[in-house]
């Protein structure tokens, strides 16, 4: 089945228009475009793991969305049809936490 990119709300003004703004190696901050809010990334484990998943097409922009999965540190996390994010490389189901939240 496959994924399609995440989408992340603005956890201040709720905007769809939200980009990442680091690397992996560094840390998963996040900027909304509308108003300046900057947060970043967690992900946990809900339990429970998916089989045959594949990550979307086309692949995410660099700049897309981005969240490191709890379990094997890739971030090949995306979303499934019903919202539920899920890990593709390993399966796993994740959920999504908001942190470090820095309004403008």
């Amino acid at each position: 089945m496959r994924t399609r990119k995440l989408e992340i709300h603005c956890p201040e003004c709720a905007s769809k228009d939200v980009f990442y703004s680091c690397t992996p190696g560094c840390c998963f901050n996040h900027v909304c475009s509308d108003c300046g809010t900057t947060f970043e990334t967690l992900t946990a484990a809900k339990g429970g793991t998916a089989t045959g998943m594949l990550p979307p097409d086309p692949m995410p922009e660099a700049a897309d969305p981005t969240a490191e999965c709890v379990r094997c540190n890739s971030i090949l996390v995306f979303q499934m049809e019903d919202g539920t994010l899920v890990c593709t490389n390993c399966g796993t189901l994740l959920s999504l936490e908001l942190t470090e939240i820095c309004p403008a």
